[in-house]
């Protein structure tokens, strides 16, 4: 754990050193309160509950596409292609100990991005009633849909040293996964075809596990277990990718 810990400490604190982190978190945070605003204005103008509280998690899963990649882009591809990651790799520290440092200190990056959010809920507490075991449903998702894609990119700054590549990959593989559902739909309604590949297809997809029951309050194991397991997955994927590299150098 001590090994884990150096690593999550020196990455983190590399985020919050960074220019580019806190850009992509003002950013953000100035796009959810111009949308915020508008929903709030139109609401009270239409005198319709104000009871948007699914409308941040799902407007941030939504960007996961642009900002995982972002995130996780530097994280192994710079060490790679300054070579730091070789000495790195010299020193008493298993590669799985190193990649659950590095994922661990983005994920808690995402968490305080994600919790600024809340701003918004609490915003909504003054002018309405939201539901607050949605809203918790809605925030668990969230939580958990950024940990899958973060360490889904995160594979993509392994194979590459080159950050615009590992960015445009790992965009690519979220975006994939989060239409997999409108794909389930368009091949069960081909002719000919096992209807059992599209729902193969849909519980593949990010849409099956959040959008259809955590965005709405509804918590299932299932759902957790398959962020879960999305997670452990790709870390695995990614340590395997490092130890072949180690070896290689």
């Amino acid at each position: 754990m001590r090994q884990i810990f150096a690593v999550f400490k020196r990455e983190l604190g590399l985020y919050f050193r960074s220019p580019v982190a806190y850009a992509i978190a003002f950013a953000l945070m100035l796009f959810f309160g111009f949308l915020f605003t508008g929903n709030l204005s139109e609401a009270s103008q239409r005198q319709v509950p104000a009871d948007q509280i699914n409308f941040m998690p799902s407007t941030l899963t939504f960007l996961m596409f642009l900002v995982a990649p972002l995130l996780t882009m530097r994280l192994i591809s710079e060490e790679t292609r300054e070579g730091t990651l070789e000495v790195l790799m010299t020193m008493p520290i298993r590669e799985s100990q190193f990649i659950i440092g590095k994922f661990l200190a983005v994920w808690t990056y995402y968490t305080v991005i994600l919790g600024l959010t809340l701003v918004y809920y609490q915003i909504l507490r003054t002018v309405g009633i939201p539901d607050s075991g949605r809203a918790l449903g809605m925030y668990l998702g969230a939580w958990l849909y950024g940990g899958a894609t973060l360490a889904i990119t995160m594979i993509w700054s392994a194979v590459t040293e080159d950050q615009v590549v590992a960015a445009f990959l790992g965009a690519a593989t979220v975006l994939v996964l989060y239409l997999a559902e409108i794909a389930a739909s368009a091949i069960s309604n081909l002719p000919n075809v096992n209807p059992g590949l599209g729902s193969f297809i849909r519980e593949l997809g990010f849409s099956a596990h959040y959008e259809a029951t955590m965005l709405n309050g509804v918590i299932r194991a299932e759902d957790i277990l398959y962020f879960v397991f999305m997670i452990v997955a790709a870390l695995f994927i990614t340590t395997r990718i490092v130890e072949v590299r180690r070896w290689r150098s």
